[in-house]
């Protein structure tokens, strides 16, 4: 087992992201490890297959990076989380979480999985993005979904 030095956790604020982040919390508390709380604001329309970007309003999407920060720092204290850095940042999700956990020097990244199938499968998802282009150990949390 990898004694991590530095998790970063990153949710989408899905009703599954307190299992995700009490998961990273454990392994960051079990390793003596910095955590980073994570969110990407995905404001623009992506087309995930090549993962271009349409203009959008920047005000809107500022807004909505403010708004994300708030609920992550929320989370935080709900949590008791402690002593942990808070990220927000605008852009596709796999690309952010990516550049941010480099910033950040994490070697674990920790995110759910929705467990696509079929067509969502092949224009693929954030966690299968990330689990290809990290540098790091990337875990990722099955989450529950309704069927």
């Amino acid at each position: 087992m990898t004694n991590y030095k530095h998790v970063l956790v990153a949710v989408d604020f899905s009703a599954e992201t307190k299992v995700i982040l009490n998961k990273a919390a454990e392994i960051s508390r079990s390793n003596k490890a910095g955590l980073t709380l994570f969110h990407a604001v995905e404001c623009s329309d992506a087309l995930y297959a090549s993962d271009l970007v349409m203009p959008v309003d920047m005000e809107l999407c500022e807004e909505m990076e403010k708004k994300a920060k708030n609920r992550l720092i929320e989370l935080a204290g709900k949590l008791e989380l402690g002593d942990v850095d808070v990220r927000v940042s605008i852009g596709v999700a796999k690309h952010e979480i990516i550049r941010t956990a480099e910033e950040a020097g994490a070697d674990l990244i920790v995110l759910g999985s929705h467990g696509r199938h079929g067509l969502q499968l092949l224009l693929g998802s954030t966690a299968n993005g990330v689990l290809h282009l990290a540098r790091c150990d990337v875990l990722a949390v099955r989450v529950n979904e309704e069927k």
